[in-house]
């Protein structure tokens, strides 16, 4: 028996971006190689990207073996080159120019760019420009139950980066409250630029527009595509594909009594450590709230989960089934809830070229508080301002990723910066501090002070920054395991400037390992 799946992989790709704000289109890389798993088992499965194009053009004739394949020489269609530019220092930010955002601005509806109803082509398009496309995706808190028309903030932002040549993805979250210039309209939250475009009419896309030129202006980066979705995206996704909802791991106690609900009320919600099987709206409040220490960069981190979780459920045995099935139910369902300027050729030949890009090729990263600091707005609103020389180092880690540094490159790294190096003990373990200061000692790391912290009760160590020394944090976070979102920007006086070690319960077994 055949089965025809492939406008079902569109429609999970764009799903997953609204989980996560994500790449949907890394999403479909998995939904692909299941289709190439269920071949090889002997089912037969029609080409994903064949009747994807099929499917949404309303034209498509079944390609069955009777008919014959098209040669594995075939000739490739070339995909228009999207041009991208190496980053660079954001340009001088240009004077704010005044302009009153629409008290009555039209209406936005959501809906998606009409795509060309031609003949199926035997043939798929293929990337054959060897230059980097970058796309900026676009989450915004639009609910079908308010009849919004907009303009609408966005409540997620992730900038993609596409190395064709070097078959590599990276994905960057940029903070809503990011305070940076818009184009001629000054300085604001990186949120309102969807806003700001939507609510004036920007030339040449409205809201989405506006946000590529801003993350341009002041990133540095060319940005040529965008992709839009809306929170009934994620929803119908779950709810149809996972009835049975989605396990995810939940690592701390959430307790978020303001939670934003879909009419633009408040809602309590919590959530316990372990694990829970999550349905559509739980896991969406998950992704979203931002009720713990790390804020909106511990929310990005449960986005990538969330993505995770969600990608998982769908490609195991029983999901995929279900996804096949309901596909064009969900085709359906989805329409109105986007926006693009991508192309069914740039579809349909980002998701060929996806197909050949390995999971360990793909850059997940955060602009998190090593890469921004709290601050107060000029009107006095809470924001992030951000460190744009270390953005601009992210963004090429991210972007351009190299081999994986080795422990005797990383400490090159930190003993360039040769910051003071404290440790303090936040728990109750008599001389931890002494211990873990032979203990960096013996590696090679100099401690210039120990001393306590100003808690007893912490779990978890932390390596805290005071002042720029990414290197050194970064360094002493691999020698000691802990993974890179225990690093944290501290201004809280404990040390005038250095790195800090702050000690938890779990520095026993780190040492003592």
């Amino acid at each position: 028996m055949r089965v025809s799946g492939c406008l079902a992989i569109f429609v999970v790709s764009i799903a997953l971006i609204l989980v996560a704000g994500f790449c949907s289109l890394t999403s479909f890389s998995f939904a692909q190689q299941t289709v190439v798993d269920l071949n090889a088992a002997g089912m037969a499965v029609d080409d994903p990207l064949v009747t994807l194009r099929c499917a949404i053009t309303s034209r498509c004739e079944r390609i069955n073996a009777q008919r014959g394949a098209p040669p594995l020489n075939a000739p490739l269609l070339e995909l228009t080159p999207l041009t991208t530019a190496m980053p660079t220092p954001p340009p001088e930010i240009r004077a704010a120019k005044s302009v009153a955002i629409a008290q009555s601005p039209a209406a936005t509806s959501i809906s998606p760019t009409a795509i060309p109803t031609t003949a199926p082509i035997a043939v798929l398009p293929r990337i054959t420009d060897p230059r980097q496309i970058q796309i900026l995706l676009l989450g915004i808190d639009q609910r079908s139950a308010t009849d919004d028309p907009g303009p609408f903030r966005t409540d997620t932002m992730m900038l993609i980066n596409i190395n064709p040549a070097q078959k590599s993805v990276g994905v960057l979250s940029l903070p809503r409250d990011l305070w940076v210039e818009i184009p001629d309209f000054g300085g604001a939250r990186l949120n309102q630029a969807n806003f700001i475009g939507d609510g004036n009419a920007y030339p040449g896309g409205g809201g989405p527009a506006m946000a590529m030129e801003t993350v341009a202006a002041n990133f540095g980066v060319r940005v040529d595509k965008y992709l839009l979705v809306n929170f009934d995206v994620f929803t119908t996704i779950v709810d149809t594909l996972a009835p049975n909802g989605v396990p995810v791991t939940v690592s701390e106690w959430i307790d978020d009594p303001d939670y934003p609900d879909d009419r633009y009320g408040t809602i309590h919600v919590k959530f316990e450590p372990g694990e829970q099987r999550m349905d559509a709206e739980t896991l969406l409040q998950y992704a979203r709230t931002r009720a713990t220490d790390g804020g909106d960069f511990d929310r990005a981190r449960r986005q990538q989960q969330a993505l995770d979780a969600v990608r998982a459920e769908v490609l195991s045995a029983g999901g995929m089934i279900n996804f096949l099935s309901q596909a064009f139910t969900l085709w359906d369902a989805l329409q109105g809830n986007y926006r693009t300027n991508l192309e069914l050729n740039d579809i349909v030949a980002l998701g060929n070229l996806m197909g050949e890009i390995k999971q360990e090729d793909i850059h997940y990263r955060v602009i998190d508080n090593l890469y921004a600091f709290p601050g107060l707005s000029p009107q006095g609103e809470q924001v992030l301002y951000p460190d744009f020389a270390g953005i601009r180092d992210l963004i090429l880690d991210t972007f351009y990723a190299q081999a994986q540094l080795s422990q005797a490159e990383m400490k090159a790294r930190a003993d360039e910066e040769n910051p003071l190096v404290y440790v303090f003990n936040g728990t109750q373990v008599v001389g931890l501090a002494g211990d873990t200061r032979d203990w960096l000692l013996a590696k090679g790391v100099r401690v210039d002070e120990i001393g306590n912290d100003v808690t007893n009760a912490r779990a978890l160590t932390e390596i805290r920054e005071y002042g720029r020394y990414h290197e050194t944090a970064k360094y002493l976070a691999a020698l000691m395991g802990l993974p890179e979102d225990r690093i944290l920007r501290s201004g809280d006086g404990l040390i005038a400037e250095g790195v800090l070690v702050a000690l938890g319960r779990d520095a026993v077994e780190i040492i003592g390992g």
